[in-house]
C-alpha cells in the first residue's frame, strides 16, 4: 500500500546533503522552464522548499515519509530499488540527490526516472565523488574512500540506534562513480548535459604533480582509447578535481533508448514484475 502524509506543524526542514549539493541543483534548475518537478529521495523537504520557491511544481517521495517536515506539501511512500508510485510519464524533472549510494540496485531506480519522466525531460543526480583525486589516493592506500568505509556489524548497530532503524538514511553501500552514472543513463535513454561539482577542493593545490600526471599520461593515450575510456571527462576538474559530490545533469531522449512512449508498456510490466519479486 503506497502511504501519502502531509507534514503540519514540524519544525522546518534540514538539508540531509550539504547545503553546496542543494545550491548547485537549484542553480542548475532555476535557469530552466517551471514544470512538474518529482524530488526522491526527498528527506526532510529541504531542498523540495527551494524548488517550490524557484516556482516548481513539487512532488516528494521518500523511503520514509515520517521524517518529512516540509508543512503543507505532501510526501508519498517509495522505495527506489523498486516501483515509485507515479505514472509513467508525469513530470518534467527528476532529482535524486544522495540516494543512488544507498540503495542495492541503481540501475532499477534510474529505470524508473526513464519512465516517469516525459520525452526530453531532465534529471539530476548527485552521487559522492569516489574518482577526485583525494579519494583515489585514499583507495590506494586504505582500500577504500572517505564516502565507503568498511560497514561493519558494529557500525550498522549504531546507525540503526541513531536513525531509529533507518540506517538506510546514513550508510552508503554502493560505490558509483562517474563511469558507471554514465553507463547506465545511456543505456536507458540518457544524455548527459553537464557535470558539477559541489565545490572544488580547499586543498586541490598539493595533488597538482599528480593531477599533471595523470592528464599527460591521458594525453599519450591513442586517441580512440582515449574516447572509448572516456579519459578526458575523468581527468576534468568536475571530477578529478572535484569535491566530495559530483553532480549529474541528464535529459531524457526524445526518440532513443529503451524508454520512449512505444517501450514503456511493457516496460511497466517489467517492473511490476520485478517490484513483486522484491516483495516476496
Amino acid at each position: 500500500m503506497v502511504e501519502a502524509t502531509e507534514a503540519s506543524g514540524r519544525e522546518a526542514p534540514a538539508p540531509l546533503a550539504h547545503q553546496a549539493i542543494h545550491d548547485t541543483v537549484v542553480r542548475i534548475l532555476e535557469k530552466l522552464p517551471a514544470g512538474a518537478l518529482l524530488d526522491v529521495p526527498a528527506g526532510e523537504g529541504a531542498l523540495a522548499a527551494s524548488l517550490i520557491a524557484a516556482g516548481f511544481e513539487v512532488s516528494c517521495c521518500d523511503l520514509y515519509p515520517e521524517i518529512f517536515r516540509l508543512e503543507g506539501v505532501t510526501v508519498r511512500r517509495g522505495d527506489l530499488n523498486g516501483q515509485l508510485p507515479f505514472e509513467d510519464s508525469s513530470f518534467d524533472y527528476i532529482t535524486c540527490v544522495e540516494g543512488l549510494e544507498h540503495i542495492e540496485n541503481p540501475q532499477q531506480a534510474m529505470r524508473e526516472f526513464a519512465r516517469m519522466l516525459r520525452p526530453g525531460g531532465h534529471l539530476i543526480v548527485s552521487v559522492p565523488n569516489i574518482l577526485n583525486i583525494e579519494e583515489r589516493l585514499k583507495w590506494l592506500i586504505h582500500g577504500y574512500t572517505s564516502h565507503f568505509k568498511p560497514v561493519t556489524r558494529e557500525q550498522v548497530a549504531r546507525l540503526r540506534a541513531e536513525y531509529d532503524n533507518r540506517e538506510e538514511i546514513a550508510a552508503h553501500v554502493n560505490p558509483i562513480g562517474y563511469s558507471e552514472v554514465r553507463y547506465v543513463l545511456e543505456k536507458y535513454g540518457f544524455q548527459i548535459e553537464r557535470v558539477h561539482r559541489d565545490k572544488p577542493k580547499a586543498n586541490a593545490w598539493l595533488y597538482w604533480p599528480l593531477v599533471a600526471l595523470i592528464r599527460l599520461v591521458g594525453r599519450l593515450t591513442p586517441a580512440n582509447k582515449r574516447a572509448e575510456r572516456w579519459t578526458k571527462e575523468l581527468a576534468s576538474d568536475e571530477v578529478l578535481l572535484g569535491g566530495n559530490t559530483l553532480i549529474v545533469h541528464a535529459v531524457l531522449s526524445e526518440t532513443e533508448g529503451g524508454f520512449n512512449a512505444k517501450g514503456r508498456k511493457g516496460f511497466r510490466k517489467a517492473t511490476q514484475r520485478f517490484s513483486k519479486k522484491v516483495r516476496e
